[in-house]
């Protein structure tokens, strides 16, 4: 079951940003202030590490939290299942595609073309998404963010802020100003 938080919609969307069972609240409080700001769709599948109330969300987030559509989903079936009704997409239909970002893929973030309604999907902080989860059938494609070797990974949602900039100037920038 899921259910949205502070009663903000996600229907229609421009683009969906998908932390699973984030870690750290000051990152999610981040992601917030990025929906808000982007018109994006952040999407918790839980468990999450902490409370949505903590003093750490909301700091981060600042008085943006009104302003975002943020919603908790149960687990991965209940994101797939609010996301993806007709389920995973085929090459060539219409629908959007789910990106797993992990630094294990070889793509790079701006080889793929983002299509409004798409889904990026991050995993946990400490671990990133798991060998299930990339696996998963409806992810449509792994791919990265380019950094520098030997280095482990990016802070979350400054890989979310990345890579949403991105879809949304392959997009045109929609909505924004």
């Amino acid at each position: 079951m899921t259910q949205d938080w502070e009663s903000s919609a996600v229907a229609g969307s421009w683009l969906h940003i998908a932390f699973v069972e984030p870690r750290i609240p000051q990152n999610t409080g981040n992601a917030i202030r990025l929906a808000a700001v982007t018109g994006v769709a952040l999407h918790l599948v839980e468990p999450l590490g902490f409370s949505l109330d903590e003093p750490r969300v909301k700091r981060a987030g600042l008085d943006y939290h009104d302003l975002a559509r943020v919603q908790v989903h149960a687990d991965l079936a209940a994101l797939w299942s609010d996301l993806l009704p007709a389920g995973p997409t085929e090459e060539g239909r219409d629908g959007p595609s789910v990106y797993a970002f992990t630094a294990h893929a070889e793509r790079w973030h701006t080889d793929v073309a983002f299509r409004p309604g798409d889904v990026l999907l991050f995993g946990p902080e400490p671990t990133g998404l798991s060998e299930e989860v990339l696996a998963d059938r409806h992810v449509t494609d792994r791919i990265r963010i380019p950094m520098v070797p030997d280095r482990r990974s990016l802070n979350l949602a400054n890989s979310a802020a990345i890579a949403g900039y991105e879809a949304a100037r392959q997009l045109g920038f929609p909505g924004f100003r």
